[in-house]
C-alpha cells in the first residue's frame, strides 16, 4: 500500500508511454533529436510554454530544470552575500536546502537564521528570505504574500522552494511575484522523474547562472537561452510534461484532489496532525517509544509505505494521498497503527 506520493509518486500510464515514445524516438535518431538546433530548442520551447501557462508564468521568466534542488542550487549559488549578511528561512525547511543555505552562508561569511514561518520578518542585515510554499514534512500550505511583501520592502531577495506545489494547488507565478520560485513536475503534477522547474522575476535573472555552462551562454542571451542547453542529457522527461498537464486535465484533477484531501482530513490516527491548512499530504507528529522501529514494522509486517523521519521539532509520519489511494488504504493505515501503537 502506496501512501508516500510525497517523496517518489507515481508516474501516470499515458504520460509515462508518452515518456518512452520521446526515449525510443531519441535513440533511433539521436543527432536528429538534439544536434539540429531547430527541432530540439522547438520541442523544449514547446513543452515550456505549455508548462509556464499551467502555472500562470511569462515562458521567459521559466526554464526547465532536472529537480527543485537544481534550480536552487543554481539561485542560491549565483548569490554574492557578504560577510555579515543574514539569509533568513523557515524552521521546516528540508533538509538538503538547508545544507545548501549553511554551505553557500559559510563560504561567504554570511550567517543563516531560522525562525517560525509566522516569524519571518527580515532585519536590516537580511539579504535572503527563503521559505517553502508548502512544507515538505508537514504538508502545511504557507501562505506566501506577506512574507515576500515584507522581503520586497526590506530589499531582500525571496526564493521560494515550491517542490510540493505543482499539482497540488493553483500557481500564478507572475502575480505571486516571487523573486525565485522552483517547483517539481514528477510530484504531484504526474510527470516523469527529472522534470522541474526554476522561475525568475526578469530583476534577478542576470545575475543567476546557469548550473552548466555550455553552447547556449551568451552574456546578451535571453534568460531562458541561457539555461536551454545543459549538455548531452535525455530530455524527454522535459518535453512530456505537457502530457502530464493534459491528463491531469481530461480526469478533473480539481475533483481528484478535492476528493483526496477529504479522505485525508477525515483521517483519524493516533497521533495529533501537525496542520490544518493542507491539501493532499498531512503530517502528524509521532508519540511512539521507537519511531524507526515504527516504520521498518509498518513496511515489513504490513507492507505500507509510509514515511516516518525526524525533524527538528520531533518524529512525524507523513501521510501522502493520490488519485490512486482510496478509503480503504487510510483505513488500514489507522488499524495498523493501532496495533503497533506500544
Amino acid at each position: 500500500m502506496f501512501l508516500n506520493h510525497g517523496s517518489f509518486g507515481a508516474c501516470p500510464r499515458p504520460v509515462f508511454e508518452e515518456y518512452q515514445r520521446l526515449q525510443r524516438e531519441l535513440e533511433r535518431n539521436p543527432v536528429r533529436f538534439l544536434a539540429l538546433e531547430r527541432e530540439f530548442s522547438g520541442r523544449l520551447e514547446e513543452a515550456r510554454r505549455t508548462l509556464a501557462a499551467y502555472v500562470g508564468a511569462d515562458p521567459g521568466n521559466l526554464v526547465f530544470t532536472p529537480n527543485t534542488s537544481a534550480g536552487l542550487n543554481a539561485v542560491a549559488r549565483s548569490l554574492e552575500l557578504a560577510p555579515g549578511d543574514e539569509v533568513l528561512m523557515g524552521d521546516c525547511e528540508y533538509g538538503g536546502m538547508e545544507i545548501l543555505w549553511d554551505h553557500v552562508a559559510a563560504r561567504s561569511g554570511a550567517r543563516v537564521v531560522r525562525r517560525p514561518f509566522d516569524a519571518l520578518e527580515p532585519g536590516p542585515r537580511t539579504r535572503v528570505v527563503f521559505c517553502s510554499h508548502i512544507e515538505w514534512s508537514s504538508g502545511r500550505v504557507n501562505d506566501l504574500a506577506p512574507v515576500l511583501a515584507a522581503a520586497r520592502s526590506a530589499g531582500a531577495i525571496s526564493v521560494v522552494d515550491g517542490a510540493h506545489a505543482p499539482g497540488q494547488i493553483e500557481l500564478a507565478l507572475d502575480d505571486l511575484r516571487a523573486d525565485a520560485y522552483t517547483g517539481n513536475c514528477h510530484k504531484w503534477l504526474g510527470s516523469p522523474k527529472g522534470a522541474a522547474f526554476l522561475y525568475v522575476r526578469p530583476e534577478l535573472q542576470e545575475r543567476v547562472e546557469p548550473a552548466v555552462i555550455s553552447w547556449d551562454w551568451e552574456p546578451d542571451a535571453p534568460f531562458a537561452t541561457r539555461h536551454r542547453w545543459q549538455g548531452t542529457r535525455d530530455p524527454a522527461a522535459f518535453l512530456a510534461v505537457p502530457a502530464a498537464i493534459e491528463f491531469q486535465k481530461e480526469h478533473d484533477w480539481p475533483t481528484v484532489r478535492m476528493r483526496c484531501h477529504e479522505l485525508l482530513a477525515t483521517l483519524e490516527l493516533p497521533y495529533a496532525p501537525l496542520t490544518d491548512d493542507f491539501v493532499q499530504m498531512r503530517g502528524f507528529r509521532v508519540d511512539h517509544p521507537n519511531p524507526p522501529a515504527l516504520r521498518r514494522r509498518l513496511q515489513e509486517d504490513r507492507r505500507i509505505e509510509v514515511p516516518v523521519f525526524e525533524t527538528r521539532n520531533g518524529w512525524v509520519l507523513r501521510v501522502s494521498v493520490q488519485g490512486y489511494n482510496d478509503a480503504s488504504d487510510l483505513a488500514a493505515l489507522a488499524e495498523a497503527l493501532g496495533d503497533l501503537a506500544d
